[in-house]
Order: structure tokens, then C-alpha cells, then sequence
């Protein structure tokens, strides 16, 4: 017990001479043992490091895990040292929303059997998500994280033991100052030796670790061009699933997106084709070639673009994608980005509707339209 007393005491007043040495460097009033400059700009490379890698390290932790509940909820895992369960993607969960909506619906319907279709990919573009997540976890996550839990906890317990060594030192330097008598200048020189000796000691310890730094940079370049590799993998997965989904859903068009504005054969007399609207609304894409002007028999001899009258209802709105410029008096000139009302009327070619910009009115190719409601 009493050896334990000593003890406190003696640690007592070793903290309360380092505080005091602290402060009046501090304020100017005591000298303070530089390091050298090498060991200097190991500290500032070593600090730069750590706070980088822990930006990068809660950065990718967003992009892995952007829902902030499931963050904590896997770090508490990872402190009761338990396994953290499997979690359902939200492409994954999409996909069987719409399975199950399929069901409901009717699979055999166009909807429906799309949705199932549509469904079955989202459910891989998960399955490659849930692969890409585990992946960069283990190969980028997992290494920085070691480094900002181990290594460098390490590397500043080392750092404040240095701090301590050399406050001891100056403290010991004041004191052979303050000695009057050759007893308390040899006492204090004996002192400021073993000091000096700690002090160096533990200078050449921290050195090593933060030369260790280098192979930490080594490390995590290593780490980093697997995440790149991972990434890049998913990403061609996830090209290719899409690629594969528009295959599948682009051979069923014909059946699932007929021409809304194709006149019903029963009351014209004129067949309708496949839907050109599909390419109406494809903003971005170069302009199409004019369609050939209509020439159909029933509509060159009854279709009169001042007599033709909207519609009560069918009317829709639709955004100009080209600039169009009317062949003739019957056509309605177009520009880029307007917004003009469309509709049809029986007679008309079914790559043709009626456009109407104010008072002007005029015929307009489908093709040049993306269709808004």
C-alpha cells in the first residue's frame, strides 16, 4: 500500500512539472527542445495520412452503405465481434416488388410478364451490388480501417511518450540552469543525462513508426487498385444485365407498345404498322430522316388541314426533339425544344398527327416528337 502511495505521488508530480513546463512554453517563458527537421516531417506526413485516410475511409463506408442506420447498426456488429447478417439490396427488393405486383396483375398480360422480366434482372443487378459491396469491404474497407484502429494508435501512444520524454528534458535543462551549488549542479547534470538518453530512445522508436508510413502508402496502393478492379466489375456486370434487358424487352415492342395514334382499322380502312414512337422518345439521338409524305388515297382526297378540327378528347401535348421545316402549306414548321398539341384524326398516316401551335396547324412527323401526356 504504501509502495502504491509513493508511486501515485511520484506520478503526481512528474504530470505537474510537465504541465508547468507546458505552459510557460506556452507563454514564452521557458525553452523548448525542437525536434530535428526529419523527424518533423515524418510527424506531418504521418498526420497527413491518418486524416486522408479516415476521410476516404467514412467517404467509402457513404457509397458502400449510404443508409446511416445500417452504418451503425454494422459497426456495432463489428464491436460485439458478430457476424453481420445478410441484408436485402434495394435492387434485390425492387425486383420482388415487381414480381409480386406481377401476380397480382396478371402474368400473362404485357404488363405483367414485363414486369416479371424486369423484375428477374434487378434481382441480378443486386446479386452483382451485394458481390461488389462484400468485395471492396474486404479488400479497401478492412485495411484502412486496420490502419486507423492499429497502426496508428499505435503510432501516437509512441508520439505522446516522445512529448513526455522531452518535456522531461527541458524540465531537467531548467533545473541545472536554477542550480547554485555543485551538488545540485551534479545531481541536475545526472539528470539531464538520463533525460538526454530516454529521450533519444524514444525518438529513434517513433522514427521507425512513422517511417513505416511509406509501407502503409504501399499498402493501401495496393488496396486501392483492387477496389478499382471491383468496381470496375461491377459495373461491366451491371452493363451487361441492361444490355440483356433491353434485348429482351426491345423483341417484345411490337406487342407491347402499339401507335396510340394509329387509326383503328375498322373505321378507316388503312392498316396500321409497327409504333414509330418508340423512337420519339429518345432525346439525344441524331435527328431522323423525314418521313415520306403521305400519300394514302382516303387522306390526300377528304383530309383538309383548315377544316380539321381537335378532337373532344385523345389530344396530348408533345416536345419538339428537332427542328423541322414544313415541306409544304400543310405541314407545321417545328423548333427544338417547343411544346405544340397533337392529335389524329381518321384518314390520317399513322407516322403523322395534327400540330397545334396557337393559331397555326399543320401536319407534324411522330418521329420528330416525344410525347409528354
Amino acid at each position: 500500500m504504501d509502495f502504491n502511495v509513493k508511486k501515485l505521488a511520484s506520478d503526481a508530480g512528474v504530470f505537474f512539472t510537465r504541465a508547468v513546463q507546458y505552459t510557460e512554453e506556452k507563454l514564452g517563458q521557458a525553452e523548448k527542445t525542437e525536434l530535428d527537421a526529419h523527424l518533423e516531417n515524418l510527424i506531418a506526413r504521418a498526420d497527413c495520412t491518418k486524416n486522408w485516410t479516415e476521410k476516404i475511409f467514412r467517404q467509402t463506408e457513404v457509397l458502400l452503405q449510404p443508409n446511416p442506420s445500417a452504418r451503425i447498426e454494422e459497426f456495432f456488429y463489428e464491436k460485439l465481434d458478430r457476424k453481420i447478417p445478410s441484408r436485402t439490396t434495394n435492387a434485390e427488393l425492387l425486383g420482388q416488388y415487381m414480381q409480386d405486383a406481377a401476380k397480382e396483375f396478371g402474368p400473362g398480360t404485357p404488363y405483367g410478364s414485363t414486369l416479371i422480366t424486369v423484375g428477374e434482372f434487378q434481382k441480378r443487378l443486386g446479386g452483382a451490388e451485394r458481390e461488389f459491396l462484400h468485395t471492396s469491404a474486404i479488400n479497401f474497407l478492412t485495411p484502412l480501417r486496420n490502419f486507423l484502429e492499429g497502426d496508428w494508435k499505435t503510432i501516437s501512444k509512441e508520439r505522446r511518450l516522445l512529448e513526455n520524454r522531452r518535456l522531461d528534458l527541458d524540465v531537467c535543462k531548467a533545473r541545472l540552469k536554477k542550480a547554485k551549488s555543485a551538488e545540485a549542479k551534479a545531481a541536475a547534470e545526472h539528470e539531464l543525462r538520463v533525460a538526454q538518453t530516454e529521450f533519444d530512445r524514444q525518438a529513434e522508436v517513433t522514427r521507425l513508426l512513422l517511417e513505416g508510413i511509406s509501407s502503409t502508402h504501399v499498402n493501401h496502393l495496393r488496396c486501392l487498385h483492387e477496389f478499382v478492379e471491383a468496381q470496375a466489375a461491377y459495373y461491366i456486370q451491371c452493363h451487361k444485365h441492361m444490355q440483356d434487358l433491353q434485348k429482351e424487352l426491345s423483341s417484345a415492342n411490337g406487342d407491347t407498345f402499339p401507335n396510340a395514334f394509329a387509326v383503328n382499322a375498322s373505321t378507316s380502312g388503312v392498316s396500321t404498322g409497327p409504333s414509330p414512337l418508340s423512337t420519339a422518345t429518345l432525346p439525344g439521338a441524331s435527328s431522323p430522316s423525314r418521313p415520306p409524305n403521305p400519300s394514302n388515297a382516303l387522306e390526300s382526297s377528304t383530309l383538309k388541314i383548315e377544316e380539321v378540327k381537335p378532337p373532344a378528347t385523345g389530344t396530348r401535348k408533345a416536345k419538339v426533339l428537332y427542328d423541322y421545316d414544313a415541306a409544304d402549306t400543310s405541314e407545321l414548321s417545328l423548333l427544338s425544344d417547343e411544346l405544340i398539341t397533337v392529335y389524329t384524326v381518321p384518314g390520317m398516316d399513322p407516322d403523322w398527327l395534327i400540330g397545334e401551335r396557337g393559331n397555326q396547324k399543320g401536319k407534324v412527323p411522330v418521329t420528330y416528337l416525344e410525347l409528354l401526356s
